[in-house]
């Protein structure tokens, strides 16, 4: 009862916990769909603003390197900030930065806004799994946090088909003007709906963490996101990777010298959570390397618009969407393990079923397979995530869900600068067999060769991503139910 008297603000009466969580939800819906919201409006932005292909993917680059940055110190902000004016903070930047983006009258104004955007977005995913952590009960934990993996889901996979028609029906600016009002309304509807359920720690600021933070973070997320493009001989690419590893090891150093760390590291020293973080790591990698690469051969192999290859993705994303506030529920009565296991291996066979693509595989096929594969992906990500934010005390949850969302942001770089490179190298060392075009024309033959070439590197790139499913299978066995450790 005393505790109840001390923080009346816990006391569940005062808790409306479903318009908390739909408000965040929305939020971070919103914040996570701008991630891919561009993907399909590029070639738009480049006619319109006179730019180059390299110019407009800073979009990308830009938005993806200011919200990895951002992630690792929402611990810090969450401590240092209520609940309500973290979350205004954030819902304010993003807003401002897609209204600057919508009016944009040129290319470094439209980039500028772009990364205001990222600066809120970074914020809203941590926040929002952190409350959800906050104001729910263990064995209710899983249930929620399925939701929440919804929106990881839903986000990024609707963002190019919702892109594609509208930039194929309306302007480049169409995206921004749909995403502007739902962030006005989320920011009203917090107004009412949000509570401070967070405890302010109030630590000190450490400049020094913040720019080696900035630094190693930075640095290794452009590093391996331009790997992908220029190849990992690329002096821009090593250069940045091998700042990157030296600026992050100073931070990790740092971060245990401190009395208040930015960032918590010791999360690492509860075993579960190492394995959950290592396992999501690995299905991360696997979710975003084949939404990379089935684009670019439905696109560049098979001649599908960017909306038919949009498309040909969504049924996943529902899938995915469905299947993960019930992974959640079955998580709550039996824990990670058996859902782990059975999932990675679904991922598993689904992806090595991508190792044999053709010129003429069905459309049909690839979008069932798909579909199929992100049910396994929702039968472990969010559950998985959880299982190990479950053994944390209430006090290191902040630390261990921005370190969570870290992990997953430079998996995700890692995952898919490795498997295009994978991609790009096999499809250049590919030896085809000539009797094949026996009776084509040079021009015909030179053209098939090379599309064999790419389809032969994609299918070697998914050989790879099954190998570091079956690595997540293997990890998938450590996996133990255990009861969270409630020292605060």
């Amino acid at each position: 009862m005393e505790d109840v008297k001390k923080n009346p603000q816990e006391q569940p009466q005062e808790i409306n916990r479903k318009l908390i969580v739909s408000v965040l939800l929305v939020s971070a819906f919103v914040a996570i769909l701008n991630q891919t919201l561009l993907n399909t409006a590029l070639p738009n932005i480049m006619s319109d603003l006179n730019i180059t292909a390299n110019t407009a993917q800073w979009l990308m680059t830009g938005f993806m390197l200011v919200n990895g940055v951002m992630i690792p110190v929402t611990a810090f902000l969450i401590g240092k900030f209520t609940t309500r004016r973290l979350f205004f903070i954030a819902m304010g930047l993003f807003t401002a930065g897609t209204l600057i983006a919508f009016i944009a009258p040129s290319f470094p104004v439209l980039l500028i806004g772009r990364l205001v955007q990222a600066g809120g977005a970074g914020i809203m995913m941590p926040l929002m799994q952190t409350v959800f952590l906050m104001i729910f009960p263990v064995e209710k934990r899983g249930t929620v946090m399925g939701i929440a993996g919804l929106v990881i889901a839903f986000g990024p996979a609707i963002g190019p088909t919702l892109s594609g028609y509208l930039v194929e029906h309306y302007s480049w600016r169409s995206p921004f003007l749909v995403v502007l009002p739902i962030a006005v309304l989320s920011i009203l509807f917090g107004v009412f709906a949000l509570k401070n359920v967070t405890k302010q720690t109030n630590p000190t600021i450490d400049i020094l963490s913040i720019l080696l933070s900035t630094l190693g973070f930075g640095g290794l997320l452009y590093g391996l996101s331009d790997a992908g493009n220029d190849g990992w001989d690329s002096p821009q690419v090593y250069i940045s990777v091998i700042i990157g590893a030296i600026a992050l090891f100073l931070f990790i150093w740092r971060q245990f010298r401190l009395e208040t760390p930015i960032l918590e590291f010791r999360v690492f020293k509860y075993g579960i959570f190492a394995i959950a973080s290592t396992t999501t790591m690995i299905v991360m990698m696997a979710m975003l390397g084949a939404e990379l690469l089935l684009p670019i051969y439905m696109q560049n192999m098979r001649g599908f618009t960017a909306f038919e290859s949009g498309l040909l993705l969504l049924p996943g994303a529902i899938v995915m969407g469905i299947m993960s506030p019930i992974t959640g529920r079955i998580f709550d009565k039996f824990g990670a393990r058996w859902l782990a296991m059975i999932g990675l291996t679904i991922v598993a066979v689904t992806t090595y079923q991508f190792t044999n693509l053709t010129a003429d595989t069905a459309y049909s096929s690839i979008l069932i397979i798909y579909a199929i594969r992100m049910m396994g992906i929702a039968m472990v990500m969010m559950p998985v995530s959880t299982a190990g934010l479950n053994q944390l005390p209430k006090r290191l949850i902040p630390h261990g869900t921005a370190m969570n969302n870290t992990m997953r942001t430079i998996a995700g770089s890692m995952g898919t600068a490795m498997l295009v490179t994978v991609m790009t190298n096999t499809s250049k060392n590919f030896d085809p067999d000539m009797s094949k075009y026996a009776g084509e024309s040079s021009a015909q033959v030179k053209q098939q060769v090379m599309s064999d070439a790419m389809i032969h590197g994609i299918n070697m790139a998914f050989l790879v991503a099954t190998g570091i499913a079956i690595a997540g299978i293997i990890l998938s066995f450590f996996l133990k139910r255990t009861d969270p450790n409630l020292d605060d």
